[in-house]
């Protein structure tokens, strides 16, 4: 120990030494000698480095050991001075390192940001490297079900909003997984990478999955085949029903208690009016390693189901669920704080509202400009600019090309482009009769409005609903 205590305080002061001639702005081969020296000693700490008390500081790698199979699609990066840094994978890791970080048992919060995964771009998907989520969370040791049955709620709520299509949530639990794979003699030590496995059935079949889980991952063929019986499986509380009176699933503890809380869950997700957006579905793993209890995912529908038949997916838009353990990874003491959240894959939606749009040829709307302020003839920019500050004034979304003197038609072309749907023109004509000329950009339409009456006009023209684009 005495040996160990000693080497980690020379790779300290190693690194207080690098960290020196970087603020001295030393020469690259002095640097790169030093750091060299740093990388032998740390080497030289071994395996044991990790079993070092975790302590919390920014920036670190924090992400490893979080995903499972996923942390492969991880951008790892290593600094000058050796340490290890990622760039965030989710926004769910950090947002619990946070909560650790500065003690806190109890929030709720929405938060956009950037994520980064090393992955096979799809652009046609929605299937980025670098794309933006939009996560909400609710932390806090609360009543079984309740905070999860909220963040379902507020999942049907943004996707019914954002008009994409019919959608389905597939809910699962993974005690429920767990307690199916300790029942069909899967080895503890294979839970994780077979979960990984059953959460490509929407994507191929059971014989696809089964080859996996016994040709690459050495799972026994009547093991599958005793999944395969139960992820099969999917409906609604009736399921949910039946399984507790499993005779062998409902001896399992962990699948008992996921089982109970489902049955609650579906009694909440009824009172809230989103039940019928709902299916149990046991082939429902979500790969990341974090997850402890209800697990949910978002599909769109292709298009309505026929009688007995089940709706086509076309794709996973959200997910989430229970992640009660992470926040204790990051403490110090161990200290647990419950969450549940969501998260809203951004440009997935962009990728298929875009797609939408061109299926129905319509265009893409860009802006959230409700009027552009143009002029039919030249030396008109003050009057463009007095009136589109009496506009922004009132709380009109407008705007104006930034140009002294554009022609007409081009303006009326941008309006088109952008899907701007008034324009305000301004003539010598009007000035001297006072009114402002209104052009609906759809219908061609154009009607002389009385200048003191145009900020009514456009907030009674632009207050029903525009498409979502």
């Amino acid at each position: 120990m005495a040996e160990r205590a000693a080497l980690e305080e020379l790779v300290r002061l190693q690194g207080e030494r690098v960290r020196g001639l970087k603020q001295q702005k030393a020469s690259a081969e002095q640097i790169e000698e030093e750091v060299a020296k740093l990388l032998k000693l740390k080497a030289q700490l071994g395996p044991d480095e990790g079993k070092q008390k975790f302590v919390l500081k920014t920036p670190k790698e924090t992400l490893t050991g979080k995903y499972g199979e996923d942390s492969k699609l991880i951008y790892d990066l290593k600094d000058q001075g050796g340490e290890l840094l990622s760039l965030r994978y989710d926004l769910t890791v950090p947002f619990a390192r946070y909560l650790a970080m500065n003690k806190l048992t109890n929030i709720k919060r929405y938060h956009i940001a950037k994520v980064y995964r090393r992955d096979n771009p799809a652009m046609t998907r929605g299937r980025y490297r670098e794309f933006y989520q939009c996560d909400f969370d609710i932390a806090g040791q609360f009543d079984p079900m309740i905070p999860d049955a909220e963040c379902l709620k507020i999942m049907c709520e943004i996707l019914s909003s954002l008009q994409i299509g019919d959608f389905l949530v597939k809910v699962n639990d993974r005690r429920i997984l767990d307690g199916m794979f300790a029942i069909c003699g899967v080895p503890d030590s294979k839970f994780r990478t077979i979960c990984s496995s059953v959460d490509k059935l929407d994507k191929v079949s059971w014989e696809e999955v089964k080859n996996e889980m016994v040709g690459e991952k050495g799972l026994a063929p009547e093991v599958a085949d005793r999944i395969g019986d139960y992820v099969q499986q999917h409906g609604g509380v009736s399921l949910v029903e039946q399984l507790l009176q499993d005779p062998e699933l409902s001896q399992n503890k962990q699948a008992l208690e996921g089982l109970g809380d489902l049955k609650l869950l579906f009694e909440y997700l009824t009172l809230l009016g989103i039940a019928d957006k709902i299916s149990f579905d046991l082939s429902l793993a979500r790969g990341l390693d974090y997850y402890t209890g209800v697990i949910y995912e978002a599909v769109l529908l292709q298009s309505p189901a026929q009688a007995g038949e089940e709706p086509l997916g076309v794709g996973s838009v959200a997910a989430g669920g229970r992640y009660d353990g992470l926040v204790g990874m990051f403490d110090p003491k161990g200290r647990k704080v419950p969450c549940v959240g969501l998260s809203i894959g951004v440009e997935r939606i962009f990728s298929i509202v875009e797609q939408r749009l061109e299926a129905l040829e319509e265009k893409v709307r860009t802006t959230e400009t409700q009027v552009l302020v143009a002029s039919a003839q030249k030396k008109l920019l003050e009057e463009r600019l007095k009136l589109v500050s009496e506009l922004w004034d009132a709380g009109i979304k407008a705007e104006l090309l930034y140009k002294k003197n554009p022609k007409l038609l081009n303006q009326l072309q941008y309006c088109e482009e952008a899907g701007i749907p008034l324009v305000a023109i301004i003539g010598e004509q009007e000035l001297k009769d006072g009114v402002i000329k209104l052009r609906s950009v759809a219908s061609r339409e154009e009607v002389d409005i009385r200048r003191e009456d145009l900020v009514e006009e456009i907030k009674r023209r632009t207050s029903e609903p525009l498409c979502t684009c």
